[in-house]
C-alpha cells in the first residue's frame, strides 16, 4: 500500500485554484524580470488581505495594469488612476495604486543602472540561491528573515512603498528565493530540483 503524498495544508484540496498556484507557482524560482515586479506589486496589494483574495483578482490585475508592462504603469496618468479606482475586478486603494506607479518607476531605474537588472538585485539577497528551510509544519516557517529586512529596507531606499519586510519575505517565498514548502510536501525537493536547473 503506498502511503498518500502529503501537501502544504494552507492550500486545500478543495480550492482548485489555490492548489494550482501551490503546486505549479509557489516556491519557484523566479529569475524574471518582469514577472518579479509583478509578484511584488501584487503582494504590495494583498497588504492587510489574504493571498488567496488577489489570487483570485489576479487576472484582473494583469487586465487591468496592462500585463504589468511596467514603461505603461510608470507613465499612468492620473485619469488611469480614476480608472483603476473604479474596477471592481481589482483591490481599489488609491495608496496601493499610485505606489505600483512609483514602484514602476523605481524599477526602470533599477533596469538602467545593474547590468543584472531588477532580479540580479534581488536575489544578491539570497547569494543567488535559494534559501532551502526544513519545516515540518507551515506555521513554524517565519513572517520576516534577515534577509527580507535587508532588502527590504534597499528596496525603501530606492523609492519602492507597500515592500515591509513581512510583504517582502512573503515574495521571496513565492518566488523561489525561500523554500518553505513543508519537508512532507513533494513540492519541497521538486523546488529545490527546479533552482538546480
Amino acid at each position: 500500500m503506498t502511503q498518500k503524498k502529503l501537501h502544504c495544508p494552507w492550500a486545500p484540496a478543495n480550492d482548485a485554484l489555490y492548489r494550482q498556484y501551490h503546486d505549479e507557482e509557489w516556491g519557484v524560482p523566479e529569475f524574471d524580470d518582469r514577472a518579479l515586479f509583478e509578484k511584488l506589486i501584487l503582494d504590495g496589494f494583498q497588504a492587510g488581505l489574504s493571498w488567496r483574495t488577489i489570487l483570485y483578482k489576479r487576472e484582473n490585475f494583469r487586465r487591468a495594469f496592462d500585463g504589468f508592462d511596467v514603461e505603461k504603469i510608470a507613465r499612468y496618468s492620473p485619469r488611469k488612476i480614476e480608472k483603476l479606482m473604479n474596477d471592481e475586478g481589482i483591490v481599489r486603494s488609491r495608496l496601493k495604486i499610485e505606489a505600483s506607479i512609483g514602484n514602476a518607476a523605481s524599477w526602470l531605474d533599477i533596469m538602467e543602472s545593474r547590468n543584472d537588472g531588477f532580479s540580479g538585485l534581488l536575489w544578491d539577497f539570497v547569494g543567488g540561491r535559494p534559501v532551502v528551510n526544513r519545516w515540518k509544519n507551515f506555521r513554524d516557517a517565519p513572517t520576516k528573515s534577515r534577509e527580507a529586512e535587508a532588502m527590504s529596507k534597499e528596496l525603501k531606499r530606492r523609492g519602492f512603498k507597500f515592500c515591509g519586510p513581512t510583504i517582502v519575505y512573503a515574495f521571496m517565498q513565492a518566488t523561489g528565493m525561500v523554500n518553505d514548502h513543508e519537508t512532507a510536501c513533494p513540492r519541497w525537493k521538486a523546488v529545490q530540483k527546479a533552482a538546480k536547473t
